[in-house]
């Protein structure tokens, strides 16, 4: 009897596990996938460190947004998108690279069909330049004070960008026609960041193809300045931040 118990025990554990595995797939194939940020591109909306989480049904679904297991992509091949909802401007979205198929976060700055151009450090937008206000300075990481400005785009949305000097390589690019069905993409920390104001002929980003955006960057859960056990190097003031 007491066999008969333990066989008993040892199979609702395992059943246990398989459901709570079960449960987290769904969660991060269906819900939201977290996310850590390995670069300084997103400074200062995001930074090294912050642990985030993004939601995968925003724009719906597709192969992009699907979760990799030991590098096998596990939903089955389609193309497209399933229950697709368009992207907003000034949305911080993650995005598979349209060459490398890494993982990206950046702003969407560009929608299909129009040009978008920089000038002199400021974004522009069917010819028309953004919104740029000045608000103080910003030191990196390695001790450089950056500037400051808030960006506000053509719909009110508004947010905050670094500028390291005049005449980086970024700061004057030539006009680009936003393909159909493809969405333009630039990191707030402008002076380091790839993403597509460089053509993807030349390793950059280029232009996004719907398909490939991953989901929308939600919340900060959690964000530490080194290891997570180290107490005394987490940043508890953006823990459960909105990202905007």
């Amino acid at each position: 009897m007491a066999k008969a118990k333990k066989k008993g025990g040892a199979l609702e554990f395992v059943k246990t596990i398989v459901y709570a595995l079960l449960i987290a797939g769904v969660f991060r194939t269906v819900l939201f996938q977290p996310f850590w940020i390995p670069s300084g591109s997103m400074k200062e909306t995001l930074l090294v460190g912050d642990y985030l989480f993004i939601s995968k049904y925003a724009y719906g679904y597709s192969q992009a947004s699907c979760p990799v297991v030991f590098g096998t992509n596990i939903c089955p091949a389609f193309s497209g998108r399933l229950f697709g909802s368009e992207p907003e401007r000034g949305d911080v979205i993650v995005f598979k690279h349209p060459r490398t198929r890494e993982d990206y976060i950046k702003r969407l700055v560009g929608l299909p069909g129009e040009t978008i151009q920089m000038r002199e450090g400021v974004l522009h937008i069917d010819g028309a330049p953004v919104g740029m206000e000045r608000e103080g300075t910003f030191t990196d990481g390695f001790g450089r004070r950056l500037e400051v400005w808030r960006e506000t785009l053509p719909e009110g949305r508004s947010h905050r960008v670094l500028n390291m000097a005049d005449g980086m390589t970024f700061d004057d690019t030539p006009p680009v026609v936003v393909p159909a069905g493809h969405y333009f993409f630039m990191g707030d920390n402008r002076d380091n960041s790839r993403d597509s104001r460089e053509p993807r002929a030349a390793g950059g980003v280029g232009s996004v193809p719907f398909e490939d955006l991953v989901g929308r960057a939600e919340m900060i859960a959690f964000s530490f300045d080194g290891w997570f056990f180290e107490v005394w190097n987490w940043r508890a003031g953006r823990f459960f931040k909105r990202i905007d």
